[in-house]
């Protein structure tokens, strides 16, 4: 198993939630966070002031998926959350030892 965490641009979230519900995945968590990478921020003036907005608003989108559809699901991914400019995101991919449902004490992928 592995943990797909993907920080992405907030407004690209509706087209990836589809994206992936499309190839049957459901489950996700979604966290709204704040950074940045190369970008580096941005320039904004707000009555007459300007200054330096450095953290930006960000999507991070967490799931836990079987190895077997890592590449699928991290294509799908991609591809949705694709604006072709500076500042779409990373995605990162984690090995998962374990999973357990609380509710019945599954283990493993079946837990999933």
């Amino acid at each position: 198993m592995k943990k797909i965490e993907a920080i992405i641009q907030p407004f690209k979230l509706e087209e990836v939630k589809e994206a992936l519900k499309n190839i049957g995945i459901d489950g996700m968590t979604i966290i709204e966070v704040r950074g940045h990478g190369r970008q580096k921020g941005h320039k904004e003036v707000y009555r007459g002031m300007e200054y330096e907005v450095d953290l930006l608003p960000k999507v991070k989108l967490e799931m836990v998926v079987p190895d077997s559809r890592l590449d699928e699901i991290v294509s799908t991914l991609s591809k949705a959350a694709r604006s072709g400019k500076i500042g779409d995101g990373k995605i990162f991919v984690i090995p998962v030892e374990e999973a357990i449902r609380i509710r019945n004490d599954d283990h493993g992928e079946a837990a999933l």
